[in-house]
């Protein structure tokens, strides 16, 4: 039996795996879960149903180069090295190092995540790196670099939410997207307590159902003027903690004078909520906030990529980590902020290398100091690490163009589905002189590559993962892999001899691991006092975690830093800054447009690559389906379960009209997994927010036209 971790989302739910000797077992090993902190031995139907996809019949199973007629032949992994390093080789001499370029992935183990970045800026030389998690975390982790001068989606243990009295959750629908967190809202449940904001009411929301809570209802893409009318309310009441301000924050005077025009009837014309429940809402933060400084249940905000996949993400993101250093939450046992991290390895996958602008340990690749230690773990010269290079949107633009890479790599992505506007990815791919792709299943991204090269799954690797709350786990083998497939950090190593690169690639993930943990030491997302064996044996060790800390695998102890900011925020002077943020509104289209709103379903993960090949996921929601008012459907003469088709200036996608009073008059929400004529991403803007280069993923106007079938 192998105790391991569910390869989905970011609570990286506890598994075991046992192998299945029987000769007709449905799935090489039985998947159980298994009593770990984030789901309590429960699982939701992804993780359950995981193991079908490790010997699913359409596994790659050897390299695939594309032929002059357009199919794909396979070819040996000597071949397929050899053709991508002399690609590189010869592209980088015409044309220089930035003309290669790498795509990462929030579901790469810290150890692959580290080697890419490295390899990319070793090996290929290029500074024309960035990832996935572009589109999921940039945002939240802007803002709160700029208020707490250190990102960690949540800098408290997950279970501290157990015993909230009150949850402010703002554009997450997690009893969809990841059901075993809803566990630990249970507690602010029965209290009463549980506050969600949506544009939907989503699976999430319902929860607040039977005095449970409530849900606030905005207008899509104004939750940052809700939140300013929030704090508008604390300031103006006398319900901010003054004193919890004064010693440990700067910037109030200015945040007070940002709030003065959002008082509650204005707030409520913009943002469709009701003044009423915007006072209700401040009061009752502030009331629980009180209470839980003496003696109290703790009080938490949380947000997700709802208000964070905006063109002004960061500023929401800003606006709702001001709300709670007002109500003094923030570095106390009385509660917090967190952001809720979406990929499996969306945490630690942002910290060892893969951004643009980053180094390991969330050093900055432009400060001397931060590449001079980096240089030294490396074995070379500061001078020869690239600067930064292009965000993912800019990236993808460049890709092609006279100036920009003209060589791929991408590893655990499928930007043709995940990427905004996608239509304009597809062509930018193909602008390219050559596109390795590296995958298990012919993604819709692998479909367009030149070469595909296969990699392995979950199950049949070592290596370390991040969870949501910064804890620290070890992903281990259960069984082995297919005899052609090779783990990436094999692949990385052997394409780093063929390119002559300086520096060590090992390809043993403890080895890789172990190098981790050196250029992370002495950075803000240090590991370097993380034992493998200590890992190994169960111990809770979450970042920083500095060499010498006492490390104790004992259940109910946690190490390294659970908790951050108790003793000061990671600013020089210890305070955090409230940073006064201004709402622009986007001008609407036409009068006759409405807002469209993209997420996830219960049965698909990011692109759905994965969850639309195994069949009881697929067969729940086999079509994309357009949630949409009866009102608002009758409107545009749509009826129940006729195809429609939603179009802008971008694009235009088919989807079957389902209609619901769960959804705002003014809005439609479509699932964003889908490909060909269903993917929403067709439809979505690739307009990025200025700070962190997010794109404008969970908004954008559209038109409705209903499809006249045959009888």
């Amino acid at each position: 039996m192998t105790a391991t971790h569910c390869p989905y989302c970011a609570l990286q739910c506890g598994i075991t795996l046992e192998p299945n000797l029987q000769e007709n077992s449905p799935e090489p090993v039985s998947l159980t879960g298994r009593d770990f902190e984030t789901n309590g031995g429960a699982l939701c139907r992804k993780g359950y149903s995981a193991a079908k996809l490790l010997d699913h019949p359409e596994r790659l199973q050897a390299p695939l180069l594309r032929q002059a007629d357009g199919s794909f032949a396979q070819i040996s992994w000597e071949h397929a090295l050899d053709l991508v390093a002399q690609k590189a080789l010869n592209i980088r001499a015409e044309s220089g190092a930035d003309a290669l370029a790498v795509f990462g992935s929030g579901s790469l183990t810290n150890e692959k995540a580290y080697q890419l970045g490295k390899f990319a800026r070793l090996a290929l030389g290029t500074s024309r790196i960035d990832y996935n998690g572009r589109f999921c975390m940039s945002s939240a982790a802007a803002g709160t670099n700029r208020a707490f001068g250190l990102d960690r989606g949540l800098p408290f243990p997950l279970a501290d939410l157990d015993g909230a009295g009150m949850i402010l959750m703002l554009g997450s629908n997690v009893a969809d997207t990841m059901p075993p967190f809803v566990r630990h809202l249970a507690g602010a449940r029965d209290n009463g307590g549980l506050i969600v904001v949506d544009p939907r009411r989503s699976a999430t929301a319902k929860l607040c159902a039977d005095n449970a809570g409530w849900h606030l209802q905005p207008t899509p893409a104004t939750d940052l003027p809700l939140l300013l009318g929030l704090a508008h309310v604390l300031v103006t009441e006398s319900l901010a903690d003054t004193c919890y301000l004064a010693a440990r924050t700067n910037g109030f005077d200015s945040l007070r004078s940002s709030l003065a025009g959002w008082w509650p009837e204005r707030t409520a014309q913009v943002t469709g909520v009701p003044a009423e429940q915007i006072r209700h809402t401040a009061r009752a933060l502030a009331q629980a906030a009180s209470e839980a400084k003496t003696g109290g249940k703790p009080v938490y905000i949380l947000t997700g990529r709802g208000i964070e996949q905006h063109s002004n993400g960061t500023d929401t993101v800003t606006a709702a980590i001001n709300l709670a250093l007002l109500l003094g939450l923030p570095g106390t046992l009385a509660g917090g902020y967190g952001t809720i991290t979406g990929q499996g390895n969306g945490q630690g996958g942002r910290e060892h290398g893969q951004k643009c602008d980053q180094l390991p340990g969330y050093r900055k690749i432009t400060d001397p100091e931060h590449r001079a230690h980096v240089a030294r773990v490396w074995g070379v010269d500061p001078e020869t690490i690239p600067g930064p290079g292009l965000p993912a949107v800019e990236l993808l633009d460049a890709l092609g163009t006279p100036t920009g890479p003209r060589m791929m790599m991408i590893h655990g992505a499928n930007p043709v589905i995940s990427a905004p506007d996608a239509s304009r990815v597809i062509q930018a791919l193909s602008r390219l002189d050559f596109l390795v792709v590296c995958d298990f299943f012919l993604s819709e991204t692998a479909a367009q590559a030149d070469l595909v090269l296969p990699v392995l799954q979950w199950a049949e690797e070592e290596g370390s993962m991040t969870n949501l709350e910064g804890r620290i786990l070890r992903r281990r083998a259960a069984l082995a892999a297919p005899e052609n497939a090779r783990n990436e950090l094999w692949i990385l190593s052997q394409l780093a001899q063929r390119l002559n690169a300086p520096g060590r690639f090992s390809p043993d993930a403890q080895e890789v691991f172990e190098e981790l943990k050196l250029a992370s030491a002495g950075g803000l997302a240090d590991y370097s006092g993380v034992r493998w064996d200590d890992l190994d044996a169960g111990a809770a060790i979450y970042w920083p975690c500095p060499a010498g800390t006492e490390v104790r695998a004992e259940r109910g102890i946690r190490n390294g830093t659970p908790r951050l900011f108790l003793d000061g925020f990671a600013h020089e002077d210890q305070h955090a800054v409230l940073v006064p943020v201004v709402f622009q509104p986007a001008p609407r289209k036409n009068n006759s447009s409405v807002s469209l709103v993209t997420g996830r379903l219960l049965e698909h993960y990011q692109s759905g690559a994965q969850t639309r090949r195994v069949p009881e996921l697929a067969q729940a929601a086999p079509e994309p389906r357009l949630e949409i008012h009866p009102t608002t459907a009758l409107a545009h003469q749509i009826a129940q379960g006729q195809k429609v088709v939603i179009s802008n200036e971008r694009g235009a996608v088919t989807a079957r009209a389902l209609l619901t009073v769960d959804a705002r008059l003014d809005t439609v929400f479509l699932p964003f997994h889908y490909p060909t004529s269903g993917t929403a991403n067709l439809l979505t803007e690739a307009k990025v927010d200025p700070h962190s280069r997010m794109p404008e993923f969970k908004h954008a106007h559209v038109s409705l036209s209903a499809v006249k079938e045959e009888q």
